[in-house]
Formats: C-alpha cells, structure tokens, sequence
C-alpha cells in the first residue's frame, strides 16, 4: 500500500473484482500462516515467490548503507508483494500483523503460461504498484506533513477502517517509527501532527495504536490541499 491520490490501482482492481489472486488460481499456489515479526523475504534473495497477503498487515523496507531505513509500502489483504528486478527481491519484507499468505510462483509473469488469467492479473498488478510508487514519491516531495498523516489515515480508512457510529475506527497494525519512515518524516513530527489532527477535531485518538475518523471529508480535504 503506497499513500496514493485515490485506490483505483489497488491490486484487487486491476481486473476482475470479484476475484482475487488466490481465486483465479485455484489449487496452483501455496498458503502459509504468517507470525508476528517473520521475514517473509530479505532483499538480494532470489525471488521465488510472488506474495498475496490474504490476512494480517506485511510491511516492505529497506535499509540504506548508514544504516537508515525507509519504509517503502505496507501490504493489505488483496496486495500483491514480491515483483522481482533481476530475479531478485529489491526489499525486506516483515509481518507486523500475523495472518496468511498465498504464494505463487514468479514464473507465471513469463507470457507462456498455463494460467493467462493469472498472468494478467500479477501483470497489472505490477503495473499498479507503480503508479502507487509514482504517487507516493509526489507525495514525499510536495505535501507537508499534516498533508502527508491525513493522505496516509485515509487510505488506511478506506483499506482497514471500521465504520462506527462515532466515525470511521482504525485500529493502526503498525507503530509511529513505521509511519515516520514510509511518510518521510521523524518519529516526533509524526507524534506532533497526530496531536495536532486531534486538536484540530479532524482525528480521535482513544488509544495509542487506534484512531478514530468523525468526518471522512474532513480527512480528505486535508490531504488533498495543495
């Protein structure tokens, strides 16, 4: 999941919506249970495996040569994780939220194959994940950091949100280091415009690691403002 100006790449909606991944191909992939705090790949292996995240939260990064690391995307239920460059993973990839995975092999991206459902599927995919990046490196370089939290809270609303009566719940599976690092920011400039979100009425924070939304348009229009 990249912070993107609408959903309409999401993997799931690259082609048919009723179907996912897992679905087109039928007993041609491999689940796995995921734990809390497993490594699902590091970068520089060789990629074996495409991953689609059917429950639980995964999150991609990588780590610069200082020792710095970025955040690159986190993964939802009907993402699609893994697309190899060279035959290699390009980041690590950690479970933040325990759940399941279904794997399917990096060789139905090859045009000859048995399953061109499934190919066109993890082809567009790809596709979609790169018009993520592209949108997620405009908003890295063009939204100031309020802009930034309430495009990211957004997207999480629209992906794990619960509609309550008292507005739009999100229970937040990663932590504040996690968001500093994907949204660009530091850990006290994250905590800051959280408090500030709060005081301005646009976010409720019951907990540390919940968020609740009164208003969506609230949320959007703030995200949104040049």
């Amino acid at each position: 999941m990249y912070v993107t100006l609408s959903d309409t790449f999401a993997a799931g909606n690259c082609i048919d919506a009723a179907a996912t991944a897992g679905e087109i191909a039928g007993d041609h992939q491999t689940g796995r249970r995921t734990k809390l705090g497993q490594t699902l790949f590091n970068e520089g292996d060789d990629a074996m495996y495409l991953y689609e995240v059917v429950t639980g939260v995964v999150r991609l990064s990588r780590v610069t040569v200082s020792g710095r690391r970025q955040v690159i995307a986190f993964g939802f239920p009907g993402d699609v994780l893994g697309f190899p460059s060279r035959g290699f993973y390009h980041a690590d990839c950690d479970v933040i939220e325990a759940g399941e995975v279904a794997l399917h092999s990096t060789r139905i991206l090859d045009a000859c194959t048995d399953n061109p459902r499934l190919h066109r599927y993890m082809v567009n995919a790809a596709l979609a994940e790169i018009s993520g990046m592209q949108d997620h490196f405009l908003m890295l370089g063009r939204k100031s950091a309020g802009e930034k939290t309430a495009a990211f809270l957004d997207v999480l609303a629209s992906r794990i949100g619960t509609v309550t009566e008292e507005g739009t719940r999100i229970v937040l599976p990663m932590c504040r280091s996690d968001i500093a690092d994907f949204l660009g920011l530091s850990n006290e400039t994250v905590s800051r415009t959280f408090s500030q979100l709060r005081a301005n009425g646009i976010i409720e924070l019951p907990i540390a690691q919940e968020v609740v939304v009164p208003d969506r348009k609230a949320l959007q229009d703030l995200s949104e403002r040049d």
